[in-house]
């Protein structure tokens, strides 16, 4: 069985190497990628790690989301106003309907 193993083994070894165009060589697998494409690939790992820590939410959006409170803030009192502003008219056309009668 050991003969018939290594008459095996010395059949591959004198085979020739085949020529595939999908084979990649040792030679072609150890160059770089394309700069363009290898620089693209770091960006794009860059902004993923970004995103995912969640520093491109928070201080991409910081600013707006300030704004939107402010902005609620002064909805509030600007609603607030209004309703004081309503109760005040009211009580001036109670006072002016009451003087209209005498």
């Amino acid at each position: 069985m050991a003969a018939a193993a290594e008459g095996v083994l010395a059949t591959r070894s004198d085979e020739p190497a085949r020529d595939d165009a999908a084979v990649e060589t040792a030679e072609e697998a150890k160059e770089p990628a394309e700069a363009d494409i290898t620089e693209l690939c770091r960006d794009m790992f860059s902004k993923m790690a970004t995103y995912l820590t969640g520093e491109l939410t928070d201080a991409g959006l910081q600013p707006y989301l300030d704004q939107i409170n402010v902005i609620e803030e002064q909805v509030a009192a600007l609603e607030q106003a209004a309703y004081k502003l309503d109760a005040y008219s009211k009580k001036l056309e109670a006072k002016y309907k009451k003087l209209e009668k005498r």
